[in-house]
């Protein structure tokens, strides 16, 4: 008697839909990008059939959106533990700009969800409010070493534009590869953030 056969699970064997379909559309992003795929292609990386997503998600944008809420919570949690480790506001941003550059060397694919997927947080108000809580969690870090709101919210970006820079130029590879130039890159975050931090106040015309 032959042994029995071994079949792919479907949609109807599965725990968790919702979490395959993620995990799949996750695995496409990092090999693709955010664009590079189809929900359809999401069904098949999970084993499901091409209907099965539409039980949870309207189309791949919504799909999206949901991981980049996780992106977002998966960053506001890692700049939280790194503003945790020090009371000074410059060495905040410091670690802040630190753990940005960590976050797209570790998590790539979250990353890219999270700012190349062009998605539209007017339609998407559970993304555009986990975006707010990173920002509110920095803007009273900034706002120490600002005049005002305004200028605390400038400071904060350009802070947070050249981690993402930084962290943008390490994964093409211009800092090298490994462990050594992510931890290169990472001071070199940091070292950006202080200079940043500690400028001069610029009157506004």
């Amino acid at each position: 008697m032959s042994p029995p056969v071994k079949r792919r699970p479907t949609g109807h064997h599965h725990g968790d839909l919702r979490n395959a379909l993620l995990t799949a559309a996750l695995d496409l992003v990092g090999e693709r990008g955010p664009h590079g795929f189809t929900l359809a292609e999401t069904s098949r990386r999970a084993g499901v059939s091409v209907a099965a997503p539409y039980k949870h998600f309207a189309d791949r944008e919504t799909l999206l959106a949901e991981l980049a809420v996780r992106g977002y919570r998966e960053q506001r949690k890692r700049f939280a533990e790194a503003v945790g480790g020090s009371t000074d506001p410059v060495e905040q941003l410091a670690s802040f700009a630190s753990a940005y550059v960590r976050f797209a060397a570790e998590r790539p694919a979250l990353f890219d969800v999270t700012f190349n997927a062009g998605l539209d947080k007017g339609r998407f108000p559970e993304l555009a409010a986990a975006g707010d809580a990173v920002a509110g969690l920095l803007l009273p870090v900034a706002e120490r070493l600002a005049a005002g709101r305004e200028d605390a919210f400038d400071l904060l970006l350009r802070v947070a534009g050249a981690a993402h820079g930084l962290a943008v130029f390490l994964r093409q590879g211009l800092f090298g590869l490994g462990g050594d130039a992510l931890t290169a890159t990472e001071a070199r975050a940091a070292r950006t953030a202080r200079d940043i931090a500690r400028q001069p106040e610029r009157p506004r015309t």
